[in-house]
């Protein structure tokens, strides 16, 4: 059995059994009545879970009506930015995330070993589920990400990182380089190795923020370059956004053609993603990119005037649950996004779960994140 894919516990198998069976599904857009029933079962357990062990849920949970879908009281994710919030013994934490730069506000996650490992399954039942687990084919690697450093706790490059596990490395390329202390943006760097990679008979795996792309993209253009043919069987997965530089922003339609025209690769080998440190659940687009829910989760779209439920097509805030977490009481997560729902049949690809599009960050202040402190970079060098 591949690794990534081996059976993981939860931690009290008595307290969370219909968590162990929702998570140990193996189709990652099974759905129906009876995979419903199971969610909800397993929001139950979690949410008691949660309540026993953390005096901050227990008093959201009580205030929460019954009636109110899966009872799960909703929790902002900026909340992460200035409160640390466990259920678990900070002996059992075994991974800690942050999900912004070397500045500004962070969110604080901690992960025992369910948490993580179960979120890590999920990305790879859907990777498997895409034929892009590859063992026997070592590829070359360009992540537009940080590069390791021993305080780098990132939770964009501690997924990225992650990625490289689905298919052994040739060699591993960063974007944005560690200089000791900071890390800076090296176009130039990255030209270097997808023209080098052109040169070579592996396939090549491009990570990251999509603007740090663009932006070689750009640059190659800038100097006259002509277009590259990377080899067959290479991919692109995206993620993280373009927060912070809406004014910089292509469309991803645009982005795409400018991929498929600047480096060979088709459109349905280039795919955004759509995750959080607060919220591990991997969102990746199908090959109509759309960015559909995995059987793992639900997704609601909230009012911003009453945070009541939306229906489908109108925008207002993303929520997203599940009951995958037993670390931090965020199976209830409300995002700084503004986003709007669709129901599966709508996509016309073969998945049948309800899918959302990002619409943008909500409010007018600039609400900084690890795709905001990762652009900082990009000052001057477009």
């Amino acid at each position: 059995m591949n690794p990534h894919l081996a059976p993981v516990a939860v931690p009290d198998p008595a307290l969370l059994p219909h968590v162990q069976r929702l998570c140990d599904l193996t189709d990652p857009y099974a759905h129906g009545p009876e995979h419903d029933a199971l969610f909800a079962a397993a929001m139950a357990e979690t949410n008691a879970w949660h309540a026993e062990r953390s005096p901050f849920f227990r008093s959201l949970y009580e205030a929460t009506p019954e009636a109110h879908p899966y009872r799960a009281p909703l929790v902002h994710a900026n909340f992460f930015k200035r409160h640390e919030v466990l259920s678990v013994a900070r002996e059992e934490v075994e991974l800690h995330l942050t999900s912004s730069g070397t500045t500004g506000q962070k969110s604080q996650m901690f992960f025992d070993h369910w948490t993580i490992r179960s979120a890590q399954r999920m990305v790879a039942r859907i990777f498997e589920r895409n034929g892009w687990i590859t063992p026997d084919q070592e590829v070359n690697y360009l992540l537009y990400s940080y590069e390791p450093a021993p305080s780098l706790n990132l939770g964009t490059a501690f997924t990225d990182n992650y990625l490289c596990d689905f298919a052994p490395a040739r060699s591993v390329e960063y974007a944005l380089r560690n200089t000791g202390g900071d890390h800076e943006f090296d176009p130039f760097g990255c030209i270097a190795a997808l023209r080098r990679f052109e040169r070579e008979d592996a396939p090549v795996r491009i990570l990251g923020f999509p603007a740090f792309l663009f932006f070689t993209l750009e640059r190659m253009r800038a100097m006259g370059l002509p277009p590259l043919r990377l080899p067959e069987g290479s991919l692109v997965v995206l993620g993280g956004g373009w927060k912070g530089h809406a004014d910089r922003r292509i469309g991803k339609e645009e982005l795409y053609a400018r991929v498929t025209e600047q480096l060979g690769i088709p459109g349905e080998r280039i795919r955004d993603t759509f995750g959080s440190v607060e919220h591990c659940i991997p969102y990746i687009e199908c090959d109509h990119h759309r960015l559909h829910a995995p059987v793992w989760s639900r997704v609601a779209i909230l009012s911003t005037r009453t945070l009541e439920p939306l229906p489908y097509g109108e925008p207002g805030y993303l929520h997203l649950v599940s009951p995958y977490i037993t670390s931090v009481p965020a199976q209830s997560v409300v995002m700084g996004d503004l986003a709007s729902l669709r129901p599966g049949d709508a996509c016309g690809c073969e998945l049948e779960t309800p899918w959302f599009t990002v619409h943008g960050r909500a409010g007018v202040s600039r609400n900084r994140s690890c795709a905001v402190a990762a652009a900082e970079l990009m000052k001057g060098m477009a």
